[in-house]
């Protein structure tokens, strides 16, 4: 390992590669989803619709409805950028309107995108060119007259108005936008709720959105997390169940590898198996299951080890099945940079092993890519094992 040759076949005929499937949300796999279509345009990516910072918050609490920056960062890490692709749709959705100026001047700007006066919008052609234009004029309509515009992502404004637009609905405006993109893999929400991301420390203290998880570092808190939950908002904190739909399962269950990669450790990966029915369609899957422990620090994942790292996956991928169920059923392996410098907790390799993985370690940390692994070669890996 790595299989030079299955490697080469995979990236002669990318459209015919594997399906892996990673359970992420954040953009730790930006640079790796933007290596991977070099060698399969049929990854699968399942992203948490529960960010609650920054303009994402913006969105939801104006709508009331899942978050969508975390999808559209992935549909754009998957985009073909060649010619066959759509460049100039791709400038679009990357575009944001400038923090700086007056609520007048974007307000402005933005209309002038919704009449196909902007050049980002002219430049692209019709009948995709109209399909954006009626979107953002859809969220014009809806817009609260006191939506804050400031730092908007238009791909985000534009995923906003086709939800509208489907009445609610967000997986048909995930299928124009991947078409739009030239979307090289399937992405979808893990579910398609309005639900917020609750953590709780070790003393009780909770910590209420997806934002919060991120700023406990910056407030100076140095509990762990102990466990986390969805709540049906900041007001009802208490735990709601919510089950997976059918084409979801049937992704998990597609799937010819399975990834719990490196990002936050709560907020980005394991948010994604809480829902009801995913550790049950993991279980079913034979196809390996992979596990990426976060090199550098994690806040998220302050005093627990890699080792425990993979406990607290299995954890909640069991809460549906029982404790009973066999660990490897769940995590097969789990890969390792070679040098135990590379993570801020020790490396206990007996205690995976004693899980039932098999650990793989190899030369993953370059000095381009520290504190992070080199994408490359961590893709060399993973392609390997399917």
């Amino acid at each position: 390992m790595p299989d030079p040759l299955r490697l080469a076949r995979y990236r002669k005929a990318p459209e015919l590669g594997p399906r892996l499937l990673f359970f992420s949300g954040g953009t730790a796999l930006k640079k790796l989803s933007r290596r991977l279509i070099e060698y399969t345009h049929n990854s699968i990516h399942l992203v948490t619709p529960f960010d609650s910072g920054g303009s994402s918050a913006a969105l939801r609490e104006a709508f009331r409805m899942l978050a969508v920056g975390d999808i559209r960062n992935r549909l754009m890490a998957l985009a073909d950028l060649s010619v066959q692709g759509n460049p100039d749709i791709y400038r679009l959705f990357s575009f944001r309107l400038p923090a700086g100026a007056s609520r007048e001047e974007q307000g402005q700007e933005l209309l002038r995108m919704a009449r196909g006066e902007h050049p980002l919008v002219a430049a692209v052609p019709d009948p995709m060119r109209k399909i954006i234009r009626n979107h953002l004029k859809f969220f014009l309509e809806r817009m609260p007259g006191d939506f804050d515009l400031a730092n908007a992502s238009i791909g985000n404004l534009i995923l906003v108005g086709g939800w509208i637009n489907n009445n609610s609905h967000i997986d048909p405006v995930i299928f124009l936008f991947s078409k739009l993109v030239e979307a090289r893999g399937v992405v979808r929400p893990v579910v398609n709720k309005d639900l917020t991301l609750v953590g709780e420390e070790e003393d009780g203290t909770l910590l209420v959105g997806q934002h919060t998880f991120a700023r406990k570092e910056a407030a100076g808190s140095a509990r762990p997390i102990s466990k986390v939950y969805l709540a049906r908002n900041r007001e009802w904190l208490e735990p709601v169940d919510v089950e997976i739909r059918k084409k979801v399962s049937d992704l998990i269950l597609q799937a010819e590898l399975i990834c719990y990669p490196m990002g936050s450790l709560y907020s980005s990966v394991i948010a994604n198996l809480l829902p009801r029915g995913v550790g049950r369609a993991v279980l079913e899957n034979d196809c390996p299951k992979v596990y990426i422990p976060n090199t550098g620090f994690d806040p998220e994942q302050r005093g627990i080890p890699p080792a425990r790292c993979a406990e607290t996956i299995l954890h909640y991928l069991k809460r549906d099945l029982g404790e009973r169920a066999p660990n490897d059923r769940l995590l097969n392996f789990v890969v390792l940079d070679s040098k135990p410098s590379s993570y801020a907790m020790p490396v206990d390799r007996e205690a995976m092993e004693a899980l039932g993985a098999c650990v793989i370690q190899a030369d993953l940390v370059t000095e381009e890519s520290d504190p992070h692994l080199d994408e490359g070669r961590l893709l060399d890996i993973l392609l390997s094992l399917v």
